[in-house]
């Protein structure tokens, strides 16, 4: 098969060097930057998809993957100042919350006889709360529903978070598995060049205590995601080289569940003059991520951010994952003028979906364990 895709491409009148990366990655070779670079460049989307969804059915074996979640925000109060960020308010400013530790149980305690399988919990860095109150805060999850898997806390929260206990980040870590964590979401990556976080993020952790924390994390048996934010003022050179640092960690690690790439999304921040990239750079950056991360085992589309047609299509560039059913239970990119105003989407839904690209529908547990085949 993988003779005959090489064959056709050659017939089709591919450029020899662009034959030359299809040669690696039909024969499971891994690809170089400057590979990656070209092929964010120079390839066709047709060429990109049949090479993204040949590595994406080694994994996956044309199955797309998606749970039953729902997300708590706890706060959007946050002491960082991300000019691309829709999301954060000044403690007391009109439309910031905090939820308490009761807030977050009685949020729990309704989706008990839902079928939800995984709460997603991320929010604004907090000035007032250490690692201790999360802790709390996780146990009071788990209390309330102990079969529930916890995916929380980027690692730009966790970072500040044992900063204000004065706890290593390897013992608040250990607190928090302790008291509940099963595993972390990849949020705050942003893009790991440091010239352009001092623009975009000036006061947030930064990559390589990014980077660090998730290697902490993995050393721990907490598995995570990992995300980049793309479309802003970066280019394809600082993207291909964020994906080769999370590589090389997942080469050391194997810590990495999924990759999620984030799209700018330009309402209501700093960065509103900068159009959002189109549908084809979307699915575009979808393929080429798939090609250059070997090893990290899944791709997610976010579709409460890209909405649900983009999502569908992400599914022929390499895509295996739709995330989960959400709920309505997020407010991070509907403030930020995401297509999906009331991110909620039922699991007969979501089959649709996978179905209607040709794929075949797989409910998974948080850490891709199959439930059911449909």
């Amino acid at each position: 098969m993988n003779g005959s895709l090489l064959s056709l491409m050659q017939i089709t009148g591919i450029a020899p060097k662009l034959l030359q990366v299809a040669e690696k990655v039909l024969s499971n070779e891994r690809i170089t930057l400057d590979d990656g670079n070209m092929l964010f460049r120079e390839g066709t989307l047709p060429f990109l998809s049949l090479l993204a969804e040949t590595v994406s059915r080694r994994v996956s074996n044309n199955h797309v993957f998606f749970n039953r979640n729902f997300h708590i925000e706890p706060t959007n109060i946050c002491v960082n100042h991300c000019a691309f960020c829709s999301y954060r308010r000044r403690k007391g400013e009109d439309g910031c919350w905090e939820y308490g530790i009761e807030d977050v149980k009685e949020i729990v305690s309704s989706y008990k006889n839902k079928g939800a399988t995984e709460v997603h919990i991320v929010g604004g860095v907090h000035p007032d709360r250490d690692v201790y109150y999360y802790a709390d805060m996780l146990k009071a999850v788990k209390d309330c529903f102990p079969t529930i898997h916890v995916k929380a806390f980027t690692a730009v929260e966790i970072d500040s978070m044992c900063r204000q206990a004065g706890l290593s980040i390897e013992d608040g870590l250990q607190l928090l598995k302790d008291s509940g964590l099963g595993s972390m979401p990849g949020g705050g990556a942003e893009i790991f060049d440091e010239q352009i976080r001092q623009k975009i993020c000036p006061d947030k952790t930064g990559s390589n205590e990014w980077l660090r924390i998730h290697k902490i994390a993995h050393h721990l048996s907490i598995p995570t995601n990992a995300t980049m934010l793309y479309g802003l003022i970066e280019n394809y050179r600082h993207r291909i080289e964020h994906l080769e640092r999370l590589r090389i960690l997942q080469d050391e690690t194997k810590g990495f569940n999924a990759f999620i790439p984030l799209k700018f999304k330009h309402y209501n921040n700093s960065f509103s003059h900068i159009k959002e990239t189109t549908t084809i750079e979307d699915l575009r950056n979808y393929a080429v991520s798939r090609i250059f991360l070997d090893n990290i085992p899944h791709l997610k589309a976010y579709w409460p951010m890209i909405g649900k047609q983009v999502a569908q299509l992400s599914l022929n560039f390499g895509v295996d994952d739709l995330d989960g059913t959400i709920d309505d239970s997020t407010k991070i990119y509907s403030m930020a003028g995401s297509d999906e105003q009331k991110p909620s989407a039922s699991t007969d839904e979501l089959i649709a979906m996978i179905k209607g690209a040709g794929k075949i529908p797989a409910e998974r547990d948080t850490i891709y364990n199959i439930i059911r085949i449909f």
